[in-house]
This record gives C-alpha cells, sequence and structure tokens, in this order.
C-alpha cells in the first residue's frame, strides 16, 4: 500500500473506482453522501462531469472531513454535444447503446480532491469507437450483464466493449470511471516516500 499522510474517503459506490483505487496501492474508506448531480441546461456537455464530481465533493465540506482527504470522480458519455448518463431501464440502455453503435463517442470522467478546504478538479477524455452492433448483441449484453448504473450503459471492461469495441484514443481506465494516472498525480504530494523533486 502506498501510505498517505491523511486518511483518504472515496466517496463513491462504483465497484470499478473501488477495484482501481485498490489495485493502484492505495488504503481508503468509502462513505458517500446524497448529492444532487443535476446539472444547468447551458453547461457545455465537456464540463457536466467536472461539475458534478465538484458537487459531490462540496457536499463533504464539514468537521468531520476537514483533515481528511476525499476523492469523488463522475463519469459522462457524450456523443456529439449529447450527455448519455445512466440508464433508467432496458429500453433506454437499448436505445443509448443503438445511438453509439456505429459511432465514435467520447468518455469524460472528472476526480476532485477536497483537502483542506479546497477543491481542486481535473477532468480526462478518452474517445471510443463501436462498430455496428446488432440489435441481438445489444439485447444479449443487456440481459446478461444489467448496465444500469453505468454511463452510457456499457462496461468497456465486459463482454460488449470486449466484442464491440474497435478502437480507443486516451485512457482505458478513464473510460472504466477512474483516470488513476489523474488521481495519482493528485495524491502524490500527501505520499511521503516518493521525492517530491
Amino acid at each position: 500500500m502506498l501510505p498517505l499522510s491523511k486518511q483518504l474517503i472515496l466517496a463513491s459506490n462504483s465497484p470499478r473506482r473501488k477495484q482501481l483505487l485498490n489495485e493502484a496501492g492505495f488504503s481508503f474508506e468509502v462513505r458517500v453522501l446524497p448529492t444532487d448531480e443535476t446539472y444547468p441546461d447551458t453547461l457545455p456537455a465537456g464540463e457536466v462531469a467536472g461539475y458534478i464530481s465538484r458537487q459531490k465533493a462540496e457536499m463533504f465540506r464539514g468537521a468531520e472531513f476537514a483533515d481528511k482527504l476525499i476523492l469523488t470522480s463522475d463519469t459522462v458519455v457524450v456523443l456529439g454535444n449529447e450527455v448519455l448518463t445512466k440508464p433508467v431501464d432496458s429500453q433506454d440502455a437499448f436505445d443509448i447503446l443503438s445511438k453509439l453503435s456505429g459511432k465514435e463517442h467520447e468518455v469524460v470522467t472528472a476526480v476532485s480532491l477536497l483537502v483542506n478546504g479546497e477543491i481542486t478538479t481535473v477532468s480526462d477524455v478518452a474517445s471510443v469507437s463501436f462498430r455496428k452492433l446488432e440489435n441481438s448483441e445489444i439485447n444479449h449484453y443487456i440481459e446478461q450483464y444489467k448496465p444500469f448504473d453505468k454511463a452510457g450503459s456499457y462496461g468497456i471492461q465486459e463482454w460488449i466493449g470486449m466484442v464491440g469495441i474497435e478502437k480507443i484514443h486516451g485512457s482505458f481506465y478513464t473510460i472504466m470511471g477512474l483516470p488513476v494516472h489523474v488521481v495519482y498525480q493528485l495524491l502524490k504530494p500527501y505520499m511521503s516516500q516518493f521525492d517530491k523533486g
């Protein structure tokens, strides 16, 4: 484990984020506070993840968390100027995946770090190209994997990603939901064992 000078709190219930943060070598506790994840209609699509990630961090302002490192994150899928969030049901998931079929889209994952009352937010962008998906393939994926907790209705590490994604540009982990390289740089100042020079 990578020792930190303050306790790290991951403000996310996402199994992927927990897995990636653990595999990166960090010890942490999970705490999630209810957050309003709506955003202004006028906000550019590429800024939505950063806005929501920062809103999640704002919820942790208070004495209980004052001496801790609070890490929050949010992921959105952007097709053109449309933000594709988590599907509400199977039909919604089918409609979203049908939109992504045969096209290139962007995945934006933002991370925010609240420490000593200051919030730093960094967004990372990756592009993903799906081949043309058959309806039967989309239905199989939804039935077997139930991607209702995933932005854009898919997980790159799951079956649909393995058989349907032809090309990515950017970090695989950003598409999974946590740009580990960004998190590492945000937390590095609080690691004692690495030279700051």
